[in-house]
């Protein structure tokens, strides 16, 4: 791209302005962004004791607004009036782009049918911060923090594992190892890169095969972005069951695990662990 002519900072227009903090260095945010911050009438944080943080390093002394998932419906009258009196407003979240699986998004939508402008300032994310080192394709499917519910992990997971591109996920250290094992079961063929405390003093980034992952004996700590590669071909592995396969899974069913037929049936065969799970977690369903 083209670098533009820079923009006069003290002419700053009214409207909505999206600015992308740190994800962990304080040092990692624009001259841009800080001089936005401290040109803007109000900003909103997600929490306002992590974001004077940043701001109190940078001496930014805008009024503040708490913002977040719990009362942003409930401000949205109240920042539309602010943003009508030609006001300049900055949104931001505890760590990166806002409105990237944070709030924001109802306030966009509402700036949107209002036709208040709205003005994106570029900076540090999580999602591509991973991407770039991981080694895998640069084109990916973002799909945000992953579900509570056990039936609902399986279901995306059944969705997201037909994709042909990266996947990149957000989760919480205490969650992952609960499901490393349905990982395996959905995405062995692929390779995996888990990045914690990025850009932090703690940075530290972990690269092994999905099929090779074990449980953590300590936990991991912060939120993790994981990155999992594109599909590999593989020609050796089948993606079918013959019918002498399925009459055998029906016989082990009965007394075993769908963990353990997936894992001793992928063994002595070729076929894909993913088929063998689908194929048990369906007899289970049909019970």
């Amino acid at each position: 791209m083209i670098p533009q002519k820079e923009i006069n900072l003290k002419n700053l227009k009214s409207g909505l302005y999206l600015v992308s903090t740190p994800i962990g260095n304080l040092t990692d945010i624009t001259f841009r962004a800080i001089e936005v911050l401290k040109n803007s009438d109000y900003i909103l944080c997600e929490d306002t004791r992590i974001s004077k943080k940043l701001l109190n390093k940078y001496k930014i002394r805008s009024n503040l607004i708490p913002n977040h998932k719990f009362n942003e419906t409930k401000n949205l009258k109240k920042i539309i009036e602010i943003l009508k009196l030609n006001k300049k407003v900055s949104l931001i979240s505890d760590a990166g782009t806002p409105a990237i699986s944070d709030p924001g998004r109802i306030l966009i939508k509402e700036c949107i049918k209002n036709n208040l402008e709205i003005y994106p300032i570029p900076g540090p994310s999580a999602v591509t911060s991973a991407v770039s080192i991981s080694g895998f394709s640069d084109k990916y499917y973002f799909f945000g923090f992953f579900p509570e519910k056990r039936k609902e992990i399986l279901n995306q997971l059944e969705t997201i594992s037909k994709l042909g591109c990266s996947i990149v996920f957000f989760i919480s250290s205490k969650k992952f190892n609960k499901i490393i094992e349905t990982l395996k079961n959905f995405l062995d063929d692929r390779e995996i890169l888990i990045a914690r405390e990025i850009s932090k003093i703690y940075e530290e980034f972990i690269r092994c095969k999905i099929e090779e992952l074990k449980p953590f004996e300590k936990e991991l700590k912060g939120e993790l972005t994981i990155v999992i590669s594109e599909k590999y071909n593989n020609k050796n592995i089948s993606n079918k069951l013959s019918e002498s396969d399925k009459k055998y899974i029906k016989k082990m069913i009965k007394n075993s695990t769908i963990k353990d037929i997936t894992k001793s049936f992928s063994l002595n065969t070729n076929i894909s662990k993913k088929e063998i799970y689908n194929y048990c977690l369906k007899l289970k369903n049909e019970k």
